[in-house]
């Protein structure tokens, strides 16, 4: 059984957060209309579309395959699509402004 430890280095903490920030805006690109919601927001799902995205990988078996990781990249972006649809229906604020 393969062990789940996720490694808690500096480094690999910013590789999270950019990969997320890269999955989370590419998901928000591809996601027709506009989603307006703060961009912390975006990060944290494309964190959550990493993290998902790695354990579907994992559970179909191809995390980690020979050369590039297509398969488990596509269900992060996947999972990122979902999460940042979730966040603009959760976070998303009125497109309306009052008049001053």
């Amino acid at each position: 059984m393969r062990s789940s430890h996720v490694d808690w280095s500096i480094g690999n903490i910013l590789w999270i957060i950019i990969g997320g920030a890269i999955i989370g805006i590419i998901a928000r690109l591809i996601l027709p209309g506009r989603q307006n919601i703060p961009w912390w927001s975006v990060i944290v799902a494309g964190v959550v579309g990493m993290f998902v995205g790695d354990w579907l990988s994992s559970l179909i078996g191809v995390k980690d395959t020979g050369g590039f990781d297509w398969i488990r990249h596509g269900l992060q972006l996947v999972v990122g699509i979902v999460a940042v649809w979730g966040a603009a229906a959760l976070l998303g604020r009125g497109g309306t402004r009052k008049a001053a």
